[in-house]
């Protein structure tokens, strides 16, 4: 903002400040009283009809209505004026006369846009069309002391939209449909999988020992017990301890913290589904995935057709399914089939691609790295991407043919990663040794490696029945399903560097 522009909102911050204190001397400053009895858009909805609902039909009708929103626009004409009152559901016009109001209407003079004000009265049609409820009472609720967003300008700043997403919330109906649907999304999700005797459970955010994914933690410091802990990055092995108790189908929708860099596919905290099914392989976990993500489509947005970032894409048809090892070779075609394992030639192609890699970087590891950079960002249509290397795949179950490949997952749509699942990993003996070498290769530098939890072990030595799970990440999907181009537009308070001071 120009110091001009600043200068300008000050004085209007005093105007305001102003009219607040002759309110306050008044003693009806911030009332608490005003019963709300009416949403605006249900009005709009009820009497949308203007041949049925004419004025004379609703003055007729005689429907007293009393609501209350913030005042998003007002037009003062002499005697009589027009206001639009913006509550949860929508907007509706005020029709104010004088002759009605007496007082209150010379008081409305005063106010402003942004004011939150309550009113009650019948409702009108305007010569125009225009539904009106005509106020024979009218209140000032809150004084706003903030003037919003210029109307034509708006709020165009995106960093000031996600500091300042209570304005946003009140000038975008964009914005706010993004979170109405979002919040359809997860609703939707909960009763897909609670109508299949999955059972939705809460799980420990601070940890002993961060598990569950390979990914860098933040840390805290519990003070009575003089203990450090881990915030979650995932739940996975609380939730694989109550599928070895019995509770063989669970979920939760559950927040995650990784300590790891900042960009339009990442948050420091981020939300996921993540479930397991006792007796499902993980060719059934991704039956599972499909149905879900094209019923939800389906029932929140009415279609499975939709478009990302300028992308056409059809949740409809069964998605693809496709090995990393032949979607590597496809869009390889310099790399042998046979050179695939050999990990001297793995590093030449890496360094012929500019994949980074270091020393300690298997050939699984490589296989990963050369795929991200050649194949996930083609991955348009929904696509599987299966078998990913043992290496890389610390909690998945060994394919039976190829024990160096595991019997996992991960679902791309529009070049990027929603979902990852496997067949769970339910020998204790084979995960302990893999715990054994995850140790390792963070003694040798590997910082997102995981740690050793010898009572996740204990669990597995109960015993796990075979075990499908799958991870979804609720961001990414609403990004999907709302079109939105950053996880920003779809966090209601995206993580923002603080304000500088001044």
């Amino acid at each position: 903002m120009n110091d001009s522009a600043h200068h300008d909102e000050n004085q209007l911050i005093a105007e305001r400040r102003s009219k607040l204190k002759a309110l306050r001397e008044q003693g009806i400053a911030f009332p608490n009283d005003f019963k709300r009895g009416d949403y605006a858009q249900d009005l709009q909805d009820q009497f949308a009809d203007k041949d049925t609902w004419t004025a004379e039909a609703l003055e007729a009708d005689g429907k007293r209505v009393q609501i209350a929103g913030r005042l998003m626009a007002k037009r003062v004409m002499g005697k009589a004026s027009f206001a639009q009152l913006q509550d949860m559901s929508g907007r509706i016009q005020l029709y104010l006369s004088a002759a009605d109001l007496g007082e209150s209407y010379e008081a409305f003079k005063g106010w402003d846009v942004g004011d939150i004000v309550g009113a009650a009265g019948t409702l009108t049609r305007t010569r125009t069309g225009e539904l009106s409820v005509k106020a024979s009472q009218l209140r000032l609720l809150t004084k706003s002391l903030r003037p919003l967003p210029d109307k034509w300008h708006g709020l165009s700043d995106v960093e000031q939209r996600y500091r300042q997403r209570y304005v946003d919330l009140i000038v975008n109906p964009e914005a706010r449909e993004v979170f109405i649907k979002r919040s359809k999304i997860v609703s939707a999700m909960r009763g897909w999988l609670d109508s299949r005797r999955f059972l939705e459970v809460e799980t420990p955010m601070m940890h002993y020992i961060p598990g569950g994914a390979t990914a860098k933690p933040f840390t805290t410091h519990h003070n009575a017990l003089g203990l450090d802990l881990y915030l979650r990055v995932a739940p996975e092995l609380y939730l694989k301890r109550l599928t070895v108790g019995g509770l063989e189908r669970v979920y939760e929708i559950n927040r995650n913290f990784r300590n790891e860099g900042v960009s339009t596919r990442h948050n420091p905290e981020f939300t996921m589904l993540e479930l397991y099914e006792a007796y499902a392989t993980y060719d059934e976990v991704m039956d599972l995935t499909e149905g879900m993500i094209r019923d939800i489509a389906s029932q929140v947005l009415g279609t499975t057709s939709l478009h990302w970032e300028g992308q056409a894409i059809d949740l409809g048809p069964p998605f693809r399914r496709w090995s990393m090892t032949e979607a590597v070779l496809e869009h390889n075609p310099e790399i042998a089939r046979g050179e695939l394992r050999d990990l001297e030639a793995m590093r030449r192609h890496c360094q012929r691609l500019g994949v980074r890699f270091k020393p300690s970087y298997g050939w699984g590891k490589l296989l990963l790295e050369v795929f991200e950079k050649t194949v996930e960002h083609t991955l348009v249509q929904p696509t599987f991407i299966t078998d990913h290397p043992v290496e890389v795949s610390p909690l998945a179950r060994a394919n039976d043919l190829d024990p160096e490949l595991t019997d996992r997952f991960e679902l791309f749509v529009g070049g990027r990663e929603l979902a990852n699942g496997f067949s769970e990993l339910n020998d204790a003996e084979d995960q302990a040794a893999r715990f054994a070498s995850q140790v390792e290769a963070k003694e040798g530098g590997d910082d997102e490696a995981m740690h050793f939890d010898a009572d996740y072990i204990r669990a597995l030595e109960v015993g796990l029945p075979p075990t499908g799970g799958l991870g979804v990440g609720i961001d990414r999907l609403v990004m999907l399903l709302t079109d939105s181009a950053s996880i920003r537009d779809v966090l209601l308070f995206p993580y923002m560097r603080p304000e500088s001071a001044g």
